[in-house]
């Protein structure tokens, strides 16, 4: 049975996040809010863990994974980042944008798309996540907590509990954070194109 903590969306209790942390690097699976709904990830060179989340998901060894990273350097050691595409991602950043980059060779060759070699990477504006990534001081290898047959990501903790209590190690309640993803932003050419319209706006799209 998972471990349940209710964590503040504010202040984020530390003593959890860190008991958090320890699961994670035990190999535990965990879902956790973000600035747009509830994921699920665990530590980026885990493949059993990662193997799990495929099999509670339902998703084949082509999913693509998000990195959910921690700041804007730590973005640049796993994708390429351009001068231009470095400025528009911190002006976006933290947000609800995932952006498509090619991958670096820090990036596990099963978490890159196996055509492209890109990554998806992402900064949230969250607290909770926020805090539990500079405590655990690298990326969190992620998905969107959608379930076999759903359209759209859990978004009630308790709810998830019920059906995911027996398959995760952790559920980390942080509250109410929606059911909308992320805008998918494509940097692979000359110009960014949105692979997916979601919670972050694309007005900027116009002046870029």
């Amino acid at each position: 049975m998972s471990q349940y903590f209710q964590i503040h969306p504010e202040n984020p209790q530390i003593r959890l996040i860190r008991q958090a942390i320890a699961i994670i690097r035990d190999g535990g699976v965990v879902v956790f809010p973000t600035d747009s709904s509830y994921a699920i990830g665990c530590q980026v060179g885990d493949k059993a863990a990662m193997e799990r989340i495929q099999r509670i998901r339902k998703v084949d060894n082509k999913h693509n994974f998000t990195l959910i990273c921690r700041d804007l350097s730590e973005i640049s050691l796993y994708g390429q980042v351009d001068n231009m595409n470095y400025r528009l991602i911190k002006s976006l950043t933290p947000g609800p944008y995932t952006f498509i980059l090619q991958a670096t060779r820090e990036v596990p060759r099963r978490l890159q798309n196996p055509k492209r070699k890109t990554i998806g990477v992402r900064l949230p504006d969250h607290i909770v996540t926020q805090t539990l990534l500079q405590e655990l001081n690298e990326p969190l290898m992620s998905s969107t907590l959608i379930l076999p047959g759903e359209d759209l990501p859990m978004v009630d903790p308790y709810q998830i509990r019920l059906s995911l209590e027996h398959q995760v190690d952790l559920i980390i309640d942080g509250g109410f954070c929606g059911h909308e993803p992320t805008t998918v932003v494509d940097l692979m050419e000359a110009r960014p194109s949105i692979l997916r319209e979601g919670k972050g706006n694309i007005d900027w799209l116009v002046e870029h």
